[in-house]
C-alpha cells in the first residue's frame, strides 16, 4: 500500500482528468449531432446530384447519419464511463475513439485524392442524363431538379438540349424556363425563341463548382473531428491509467 499523501496527490489529477473528459464527451457527442444534421442535410440537399452519379441513389449521406448516430451513443457512453471510473469501460472507449479516427481519416483523404474523379464522373453522367432524358426515369428528374435549383439549362448552355430526342418531340424541358417566364411548347421547340424563355446558362459547371464546394466542407469536418478524436484517446487513457494505478496502491 502507497503512502496516504501519494493517494492523496493522485485523488486531485483523477478529478481533473474526469471533468476533462466528460468535458470533450459532451463535445464529442455534438459532433455526432452535427455529422447527422449533415448527412440529413446531404440525403435532403444533394440527393439530385449523388442520383446523377450512380445507378442508385446513394449511400453516402446514410453513412453520415449511421456515423452520428454511433457518435451519440458513444459520446453518452463516454460520460457514463468516465463517471463510473471503470477502466476497462475507459478502455473501450478510447478503442471507439481510435476506430472513428482512422474511418474518419480515411474518408476525408480519399474525398480529397478523388474530388477530380468525381467530377469527371458527375460529368459524363450529366451528359448521359441529358442526352437519354425522358422525364420518367430518376436521372431525368434528377436534370429537372438540378436546372430548377441552379436556374441553368442542359450541359454547356439550353443549346444542348437540340441535339437529344426529347426535344424533337416536346422541346426543351420545362424546368429550364426562368421563374419569371411562361413557356410554350412552340417557344421550347425553337432554340432562337427560346432563348428569351430559358436559362442560357449550362449547369455542368455550376453543379461541378456546387459539388466541389460541399466535398470540401464534409471534408473539413471530417478531417476536423478525425483529429479531435485524439485528445479523446489522450485524456481516456491517462485517466484509465491513474485510476488502475490508484486501484493497485490501495491494495
Amino acid at each position: 500500500m502507497s503512502p496516504p499523501s501519494r493517494r492523496l496527490q493522485t485523488k486531485p489529477v483523477i478529478t481533473c482528468l474526469k471533468t476533462f473528459l466528460i468535458s470533450y464527451s459532451l463535445i464529442f457527442w455534438f459532433t455526432g449531432v452535427i455529422l447527422l444534421a449533415v448527412g440529413v442535410w446531404g440525403k435532403v440537399s444533394l440527393e439530385a446530384y449523388f442520383q446523377l452519379a450512380s445507378e442508385k441513389s446513394t449511400n453516402a449521406p446514410y453513412v453520415l447519419i449511421g456515423t452520428g448516430a454511433i457518435i451519440i451513443i458513444f459520446g453518452l457512453f463516454g460520460c457514463f464511463a468516465t463517471c463510473r471510473g471503470s477502466p476497462w469501460m475507459l478502455k473501450l472507449y478510447a478503442m471507439f475513439l481510435v476506430l472513428v479516427f482512422v474511418a474518419e481519416f480515411v474518408a476525408g483523404i480519399s474525398g480529397f485524392l478523388f474530388r477530380h474523379e468525381i467530377k469527371a464522373v458527375l460529368g459524363g453522367a450529366y451528359k448521359d442524363a441529358v442526352t437519354n432524358y425522358n422525364t420518367t426515369d430518376p436521372k431525368s428528374s434528377a436534370v429537372d431538379t438540378i436546372q430548377k435549383t441552379l436556374h441553368c439549362c442542359g450541359v454547356e448552355s439550353y443549346k444542348d438540349w437540340n441535339t437529344t430526342k426529347y426535344f424533337k418531340d416536346q422541346g426543351i424541358p420545362e424546368s429550364c424556363c426562368k421563374e419569371d417566364a411562361v413557356c410554350t411548347v412552340e417557344d421550347l421547340k425553337d432554340l432562337d425563341k427560346a432563348r428569351d424563355f430559358v436559362y442560357d446558362t449550362g449547369c455542368f459547371s455550376k453543379v461541378t463548382t456546387l459539388m466541389e464546394s460541399n466535398l470540401g466542407i464534409i471534408a473539413g469536418i471530417s478531417f476536423g473531428i478525425a483529429f479531435f478524436q485524439l485528445i479523446g484517446v489522450f485524456l481516456a487513457c491517462c485517466l484509465s491509467r491513474y485510476i488502475t494505478n490508484n486501484q493497485y496502491e490501495m491494495v
